[in-house]
């Protein structure tokens, strides 16, 4: 199977050409570097993505905003954004604390992006 990535690492853009064998990479033309060939293998495979999200907090009027440490898996991010929308929050809360730990099973923990006295 045959699919077109455009690169996001650099202003650049590469768009690549991967062809795979199921999970395997059989080729890859049009990269201008490593990265961007890292990339490509990655998006191929198994694509993942950082999520950000704000979370209202009930003793709060200003809401919340959160983001995955490292990107998940694609196919969870709606998986993800539920489990953020349920969490239970309570002020205080600081810059980088842990507010869902092991997001939906992904080992992967959302944190907060800034303090909320």
């Amino acid at each position: 199977m045959k699919q077109t990535i455009t690169c996001i690492n650099c202003p650049i853009g590469c768009r690549m050409t991967v062809e795979t064998n199921g999970d395997e990479i059989v080729n890859i033309d049009g990269a201008s570097c490593k990265r961007g060939a890292d990339y490509a293998k990655q998006e191929a495979v198994s694509p993942r993505r950082m999520v950000t999200a704000v979370v209202n907090v009930p003793s709060c009027q200003t809401p919340l905003s959160v983001k995955t440490e490292s990107p998940i898996p694609k196919d969870r991010i709606f998986d993800c954004m539920r489990a953020i929308g349920n969490a239970e929050l309570k002020t205080p809360i600081r810059m980088g604390e842990v507010v869902c730990e092991n997001v939906c099973g992904t080992g992967v923990n959302v944190v907060s992006t800034r303090d909320l006295p």
